[in-house]
């Protein structure tokens, strides 16, 4: 039997960004909270990005519309089980992306509802990092407790 990958995606305004966590192990994270747009009852979200990939959010600010992926992780620690929103990527949501270019997004549709699948992606010059590079294992340390 194969890994079977789930991709989660969520969309929303931003709502706030706190600023870089740095604990004495040397691990750095920070997290930022969006509230969802297309729910009945709009839901916040709070979702972390780890060691390099918090300065990501430095291009973004609060009230910005954005597209989330993340995967879900947790962990138990001294009895008691955390669930984190481990954000791997961040999008403007819309046309409205970096350097002016029209910006759609492309992954398989989520396996579960309450996530919208996203639109194809238009062909562009650059070349844009492959899901493995965004998503690399050691981002995740599972002996944290939080």
């Amino acid at each position: 039997m194969g890994k079977y990958l789930l991709m989660y995606e969520a969309s929303g305004r931003i709502k706030l960004i706190n600023e870089v966590q740095s604990f004495p192990s040397g691990f750095t994270k920070r997290e930022f909270v969006v509230t969802t747009s297309t729910d009945k009852y709009p839901q916040d979200l709070k979702f972390e990005v780890v060691k390099d990939k918090c300065s990501m959010l430095d291009q973004f600010e609060p009230e910005q519309e954005v597209v989330v992926s993340f995967d879900i992780r947790g962990n138990e620690y001294n009895g008691k089980y955390f669930v984190n929103l481990s954000c791997w990527k961040i999008q403007v949501a819309g046309g409205g992306g970096s350097g002016g270019r029209d910006e759609e997004y492309s992954q398989e549709p989520p396996a579960r509802g309450g996530n919208r699948p996203a639109p194809r992606k238009n062909q562009v010059a650059e070349a844009e990092p492959s899901l493995a590079d965004l998503r690399k294992e050691d981002d995740f340390d599972d002996d944290i407790p939080f």
